[in-house]
């Protein structure tokens, strides 16, 4: 079965002076994701993590090599992804409902048809919220919600469009523990529901063991793939497996990957 996302021997340089003095943010990427594959990225801070986002997204084109995304090479930013970041940056004017369809609002093919479908459309919204247990939420402003609340908002906002992959950068991290689990919960049942391809990037090994099909560890700047581990926990998985020896033992095991890399 072909890759649904594929890198191949990807380099990266920020700019033509970094690439004429050989500095890159990363190096050598290669990898083949299969499609509904759910991948986390974790690593150092500052091991080009978030520049692996970047070119996930069509933000960045490589230096070297090629990145096929769907069968297609990318070339320029993709309409099949949706995104949701540490900060859930909604905007503080629009209630929830009105935040989580704003993509539909500015990105074709939604955006010609918005005003005629919006009744539809809010529709969706909504029940995508409900889904997110955020009912009876739909009509309130962000600073009426709690932090968590936010995220669940920001996550049915990169979700809206039903892109085909969504990209998640550090999205619990500012959370507290009992909050980032819930969300955990919420995004798996969402993940098991639709099947869209996940990219997970946490400094969080057990979030990423919890979530992932696959785990990538990242070298410090510039960053390279130094390890590839497949989490070969049955699902569905609940928080009693982080309790669990095998799921300690992976988490171990990536860590001396990391720590390896720190004293490198």
């Amino acid at each position: 079965m072909d890759a649904f996302v594929d890198f191949n021997k990807v380099w990266l340089a920020y700019n033509d002076e970094l690439l004429a003095q050989q500095q890159f943010a990363v190096e050598d990427i290669s990898l083949s994701v299969r499609e509904g594959e759910f991948i986390a990225i974790v690593g150092p801070s500052g091991c080009g993590k978030s520049t692996f986002m970047k070119l996930a997204t069509g933000l960045k084109q490589p230096s070297r090599g090629e990145i096929r995304i769907g069968g297609e090479r990318v070339t320029g930013p993709l309409k099949i992804t949706g995104m949701a970041f540490q900060a859930p940056s909604l905007l503080p004017w629009r209630s929830t409902v009105d935040n989580v369809l704003l993509p539909l609002e500015i990105v074709e093919p939604y955006r010609s048809s918005f005003r005629a479908r919006r009744a539809e459309y809010e529709a969706q919204a909504r029940a995508l919220l409900q889904r997110v247990g955020l009912a009876g939420y739909e009509d309130k402003y962000p600073w009426q919600l709690s932090g968590g609340m936010q995220q669940r908002a920001s996550i049915c906002r990169a979700l809206i469009h039903e892109p085909r992959m969504l990209l998640l950068d550090e999205p619990f991290g500012a959370l507290d523990a009992f909050t980032r689990e819930e969300l955990w919960n919420t995004l798996r049942d969402l993940w098991t529901q639709q099947r869209f391809n996940v990219i997970l990037v946490t400094h969080d090994l057990r979030e990423a063991v919890y979530l992932a099909d696959t785990v990538y560890v990242m070298s410090r700047s510039p960053g390279r793939i130094v390890a590839r581990r497949e989490i070969d926990l049955p699902r569905p998985r609940d928080l009693e497996i982080t309790y669990t020896e095998p799921f300690v033992e992976i988490v171990h095991e990536l860590r001396s990957h990391i720590g390896a890399i720190r004293h490198a």
